[in-house]
């Protein structure tokens, strides 16, 4: 073959090879364009439909060291004021609202707060059956009562189903943020007027006169040593164990044990009612040096 023949042999070749190569190329492009698309969304998409929506309110979600809150009440006016009251403080978020105990009930197993804030009259079930179940369930969860002056029945009902705090509905702002943080603590705390208020129902009952009843009450603290009647004083004055350890100079752990000696020699079950036997006895709450 010449030369000449050669190279347009090549030629030809070439061209062959490279008519092939775009109509590979080209159903190489057909192919994909009418695959199923393959893209990951679906693993996502699964995940998303799989986790439950409860995991937004769950404990961690909430910053660490902010103390979370339910406030049940069956009017919505008082809701939203006892809401905007602890908005104030910054380290209090409230995560749950109920309109009765039932739903408060359910709401503290769904959200698990650190302290409940349960009116006293609710329909259905009540604050204080509320409480019972809370405490008897949840133990972990404190409980703060709030109440009115005309429901005095109602308060000494709750000391005896464990809540740990009473607050009076007409009270300042700045107490209901005091006992919410009080009783996350593991404190007890009695709004001044609530205190006052049980020492005199009591006094009005068949338990006998107010004379009767403060003899009674001192008879009890006689029983305590005199480093338990300085605790018991400041269990009086809603301190936490903590805060009492700081006044008294004394490690956390002793100052838990003595409170546990406290309720034990007093006969009652919890701080709460160990600081009404307190109010009772005259035994005073020494002035706050610190801030709380």
């Amino acid at each position: 073959m010449s030369r000449p023949d050669a190279t347009r042999a090549d030629t030809a070749r070439a061209a062959d090879a490279t008519r092939a190569n775009a109509t590979g190329a080209a159903d190489t492009a057909r192919a994909a364009d009418t695959a199923p698309e393959r893209t990951a969304p679906a693993h996502p998409t699964r995940a998303a439909e799989t986790t439950p929506a409860a995991d937004t309110t769950r404990a961690d979600t909430t910053p660490a060291g902010t103390i979370r809150v339910l406030v049940a009440d069956d009017e919505p006016m008082i809701r939203a004021g006892v809401r905007a009251v602890l908005a104030t403080d910054p380290g209090i978020e409230v995560v749950a609202e109920a309109a009765d105990g039932h739903e408060a009930v359910e709401l503290v197993r769904a959200h698990r707060p650190h302290v409940a804030v349960l009116d006293v009259r609710m329909p259905g079930t009540n604050g204080i059956d509320a409480a019972a179940e809370i405490r008897r369930t949840l133990p972990a969860t404190g409980v703060v009562m709030l109440t009115t002056f005309g429901e005095d029945d109602y308060i000494l009902r709750a000391l005896g189903c464990g809540a740990a705090g009473f607050l009076i509905k007409s009270g300042e702002p700045e107490e209901l943020v005091a006992g919410v943080r009080a009783v996350a603590e593991g404190a007890a705390y009695l709004s001044p007027k609530v205190a006052a208020r049980v020492v005199a129902h009591l006094a009005s009952t068949g338990a006998g006169a107010l004379a009767g009843r403060r003899d009674a009450a001192r008879e009890r603290v006689a029983g305590l040593t005199p480093r338990e009647r300085e605790v018991l004083s400041h269990l009086g004055g809603g301190l936490s164990n903590g805060q009492i350890a700081r006044r008294l100079h004394l490690v956390e752990g002793t100052v838990k044990a003595h409170v546990s000696s406290v309720l034990a020699r007093l006969g009652v079950d919890n701080r709460a009612a160990a600081a009404v036997v307190a109010h009772e006895a005259g035994i005073l709450p020494p002035p706050p040096t610190e801030q709380r």
